[in-house]
């Protein structure tokens, strides 16, 4: 294992840097591959000397890709996107990671989708999200595809942004209130992610949906957060021509509340399709968001982890 060597593209980012720290455990050498790697740089304090290598790639650009995979023994793409040219990083990027895995004879590919994926889809994010996964098979049929619902960790942008939003203000509306996710912790995934990696004969070929043990809507998240934060908004969900006009007014702003893309995203049930394996056919056992949260939420609790988590 010590000579094993695994290429991620995208690899400085939430999940990534999670997995890196998994495939470290293991015994594996990770190249982390993206457009600017002095952005993840942070990832090396991680593992052992010699453990770590970064490499600059633009996932369009096949000639950085190929240099990117040059020499691993596995390749993983972390590379998604909630705003911006979906096309190019769902459907174009995925293939040409796929082509440059496939050219260079490495037996191991691991692509991560997300539940939603459907060249169906009215959304551009799930459309070219299953685009992406089609591209990839039709080039790499052996590569593992792992689909993960809303993903949630100490630096994530979800428990976050809502509690955060939960202490700023008084009034919280909520948009999609009804819609069901399945959140699944970040650590569970990148163990999810390391063990496809390392066993490619048992998973190869196969796709993958993972979630958490608890399937929760938009309003029964946030309530849990508020409460856990010790904080007694009121929650006003919004209608869905409100929400629609807000994404529409707004969605095209740096920072916006939601796009108009997103909005068609949570018009679906964000959960596993349990016709599909999961966490525990990785040999995972899924962790429930109260058992990991509250050690992050504390910054959002009035006087931080010495507040009362019973009062606001």
């Amino acid at each position: 294992m010590e000579t094993k060597l695994v290429t991620i593209f995208g690899g400085g980012g939430f999940v990534g840097r999670a997995l890196a720290q998994e495939l470290f455990a293991r015994g594996w050498r990770v190249r982390i591959a993206q457009r600017e790697p002095r952005r993840a740089f942070a990832v090396k304090a991680l593992g052992s000397l010699g453990q770590t290598q970064f490499a600059a790639a633009d996932i369009t650009r096949p000639d950085s890709v190929a240099r990117a995979v040059a020499g691993a023994d596995a390749v993983v793409n972390l590379v998604g996107l909630l705003k911006g040219d979906f096309e190019a990083a769902h459907v174009t990027g995925a293939e040409t990671i796929a082509r440059a895995t496939a050219a260079a004879g490495i037996p191991t590919l691991v692509h991560v989708s997300a539940i939603g994926a459907d060249s169906a889809s009215p959304s551009a994010y799930g459309r070219t999200k299953g685009e992406g996964e089609a591209a990839v098979r039709a080039v790499f049929p052996a590569a593992t595809i792992v689909r993960p619902s809303i993903i949630f960790g100490r630096d994530d942008k979800f428990t976050n942004r809502f509690a955060g939003l939960i202490r700023s203000l008084p009034v919280v509306p909520l948009i999609a209130a009804e819609t069901k996710f399945q959140p699944v912790f970040v650590a569970d995934v990148a163990k999810s992610l390391a063990e496809a990696v390392a066993n490619p004969g048992t998973h190869a070929g196969k796709t993958y949906a993972l979630g958490g043990p608890d399937i929760l809507s938009m309003a029964q998240i946030n309530a849990w957060l508020a409460e856990a934060t010790g904080r007694t908004p009121s929650f006003i969900p919004l209608p869905a021509a409100a929400s629609c006009a807000l994404a529409t007014l707004t969605g095209w702003a740096p920072g916006a509340p939601i796009t108009k893309d997103q909005l068609a995203m949570l018009a679906t049930d964000n959960v596993v399709d349990p016709a599909l394996p999961g966490l525990a056919e990785l040999g995972v056992k899924p962790t429930p968001l109260a058992a990991v949260a509250p050690s992050w939420l504390t910054g959002y609790r009035k006087h931080g982890r010495f507040g009362d988590q019973a009062r606001a």
